[in-house]
């Protein structure tokens, strides 16, 4: 998964790949200190779109590229940050819809995941198989 923040007026966006799984203790721990969640709740309030945890993820890829970053500096419009899924993460949501949801609505998610898989970026999965984006 990516966080991609372009704000207002620059060319090219900033994107981050974001790996719950591969954060460091520190910046796990910052993120539960900024939220007042834990990291498993965190990382699904980040999917679901909450404001505060995708502020703390932002500030945490930030002040890795740069030190003096200030929480009071991460400030960003709604439409100046946002998630994408890399397609073998979509690959891996199919999947488990696939195997686990044969509900009357499923053919739909499935097509609605199929046209997202579509236009996603296809990276090198060198890690093994995509893992879902929340930390377990």
């Amino acid at each position: 998964m990516y966080l991609i923040y372009q704000p207002e007026g620059s060319e090219e966006p900033q994107r981050f790949k974001y790996q719950p799984n591969k954060l460091l203790s520190p910046e796990r721990e910052m993120l539960e200190r900024r939220t007042g969640k834990d990291f498993s709740d965190f990382t699904q309030s980040v999917l679901n779109g909450n404001s505060v945890c995708r502020r703390a993820l932002l500030f945490l890829f930030l002040k890795r590229a740069h030190p003096g970053v200030r929480w009071e500096d991460v400030d960003f419009t709604w439409d100046e940050l946002k998630l994408e899924f890399s397609r073998q993460e979509y690959q891996a949501m199919r999947d488990a819809i696939t195997q686990n949801d044969a509900g009357p609505d499923q053919a739909a998610r499935l097509e609605q995941l199929d046209r997202e898989m579509a236009t996603a970026i296809d990276e090198a999965d060198d890690e093994g198989k995509a893992r879902l984006p929340i930390a377990g």
